[in-house]
Formats: C-alpha cells, sequence, structure tokens
C-alpha cells in the first residue's frame, strides 16, 4: 500500500449485500478529505466487481483489492 495514504475510515460490512458495502463506503469517501484512504472488509463476492467498476468510474483509486479467506479487503483513496 501508498505509505502517503491514512486510512481515515474503516468499515466492516460483513453480512451486508451488494450493493450496500459499495453504498457505505461511497458514502465514507464523501466524508474524508483528498488523499485520504477509506478500508472496506466485505463477505459478499460480488463486492470485488462492484468495487473494482465504482473505482473505474469515480476516479478514487482502488489501493487494495483482495481476498483473505471468506472476506473480501478493499483501500480507496480519495482523489
Amino acid at each position: 500500500m501508498d505509505q502517503n495514504c491514512t486510512i481515515e475510515v474503516e468499515l466492516d460490512t460483513s453480512g451486508l449485500r451488494c450493493p450496500l458495502p459499495l453504498l457505505k463506503a461511497k458514502q465514507a469517501l464523501n466524508k474524508v478529505a483528498v488523499g485520504q484512504c477509506v478500508k472496506v472488509v466485505a463477505t459478499d463476492s460480488g463486492s470485488m466487481r462492484d468495487f473494482k467498476a465504482f473505482a473505474e468510474l469515480s476516479g478514487h483509486s482502488l489501493l487494495q483489492c483482495e481476498q483473505i479467506e471468506q472476506h473480501f479487503h478493499y483501500i480507496l483513496r480519495k482523489v
């Protein structure tokens, strides 16, 4: 991960189905400053596709997108 990224908000959206993990991430990104990051942990396998598409469409940077056991971990940087 980029060392210039400050994780301002960490969200655990385990158990929530899409689009709720992405919606909560988007709301958190709206509250942080440019350059800060939001970390999201989700359990919905569809979230991986959604977070990648959101980053492309919104222009925010998806710094981390990985599956660890049954959890999907994302770090988004606000641009």
